[in-house]
């Protein structure tokens, strides 16, 4: 029996065979007995290698190309201090990985937005499948199957250079894998303003057998009143102008109710709550950008991110999957379709081969409102 994907509090008794590894700037292939090899001041195998030290605009660095059958169990990353010279680092640099020799990456996606750091900012989320600790430790425990090959890269397309950039991938090697075992997939879009009565489309032109997993959903409101009537739609296996499966508003599907009604201002005004939970989430609301400069902190559209994690409820497919999301308000006159900015990474597995992604549009593209 395999237990290489067990990896929770009741199957920890259980022994199992495989090959535990870890590759990070110090140890670049995961080789056996090849860790803290590199030298500092300090003397041998003391801490001579721990980041990359700096990665050049417009160049691509691989964290990871490894042979054999595997499953990635946790990614850690973290990247120097945000400055102004800095801004929206973290959606400038795209994270992409590959499997078993596939040309095309089944991952492309902003660094920071992939750990649910959306807007090219850092913030602290408590999620099962990923975490984010001070101050930008992003964690990734999403199990991520190879059967003989597997490589990560990141791309710096910032206009400057990168420094310290620090890593580290764990993983398990071993000599097969359930036959029915998925590939992991994430993909990210943004539209900068949403069609009137056109729904948001998060994922489409999936072709194949898979479930989705996760959405990374981030909004900047660019008009007024609330915003959160629109509904999440699943159209499954040849759904035609209908979805199986759609949500009943935004804040709903992200687990949340009533406008996220969390509690009131002096003056009596209702005010949106955040919060974290292992499979829901809104981590993030701010109003302000990220400049130095005070006359530009307040001019910009409210921002918000929120994460849902389909572990307990996976969406299942057989054949194809699109997922859409209305963009729908509510004010005093009833009612309305929204247009709004729009940013999103989906989450799903999958048989291979999967179909080509949109062209992930360039970094100055990617940066919020």
């Amino acid at each position: 029996m395999f237990y290489g994907f067990m990896n929770g509090m009741s199957a920890l008794p259980l022994l199992r065979h495989g090959r535990s590894r870890s590759i990070n700037w110090e140890n670049r292939t995961g080789e056996k007995g090849a860790g803290c090899k590199a030298s500092s001041a300090l003397g041998p195998s003391r801490k001579g290698s721990p980041c990359i030290g700096h990665i050049d605009a417009g160049e691509t660095v691989v964290l990871m190309d490894v042979e054999g059958t595997g499953v990635i169990q946790h990614i850690w990353v973290t990247i120097t201090d945000e400055t102004e010279r800095g801004k929206f680092v973290l959606r400038d640099v795209v994270l992409r990985m590959y499997w078993d020799g596939e040309e095309t990456p089944s991952v492309e996606v902003p660094l920071g937005d992939f750990f649910l750091n959306g807007f090219g900012r850092g913030y602290e989320v408590v999620s099962l499948p990923m975490v984010v600790n001070p101050k930008r430790g992003m964690n990734c425990y999403i199990p991520m199957p190879f059967r003989n090959h597997a490589k990560i890269t990141i791309e710096n397309q910032h206009a400057g250079g990168l420094g310290a950039f620090f890593y580290q991938i764990d993983y398990c090697l071993y000599d097969d894998l359930p036959e029915e075992t998925g590939y992991f997939h994430a993909q990210w879009r943004r539209e900068r303003i949403t069609q009137l009565q056109k729904d948001y489309v998060l994922l489409d032109g999936v072709r194949g057998h898979g479930h989705y997993i996760g959405t990374h959903l981030m909004l900047s409101t660019l008009e007024r009143y609330w915003w959160g009537e629109g509904e999440m739609k699943f159209y499954l296996d040849g759904d035609g102008a209908y979805p199986t499966q759609c949500s009943t508003g935004t804040e709903d599907y992200f687990g949340g109710a009533w406008s996220f009604g969390g509690y009131t201002d002096d003056q009596g005004r209702m005010l949106e709550k955040t919060y974290c939970t292992p499979y829901l989430g809104y981590p993030f609301y701010s109003r302000d950008d990220n400049f130095h400069n005070d006359y530009y902190n307040r001019d910009v559209p409210p921002m918000r991110s929120f994460y849902r994690w389909h572990v307990m409820d996976p969406v299942l497919f057989e054949e194809d999957l699109r997922v859409e999301l209305q963009q729908i308000g509510v004010g005093p006159l009833g009612l309305f379709e929204r247009q709004d900015d729009v940013a999103s990474v989906a989450y799903w597995y999958q048989t291979e081969p999967h179909a080509p992604f949109p062209a992930l549009p360039a970094a100055r593209e990617r940066w919020p409102r």
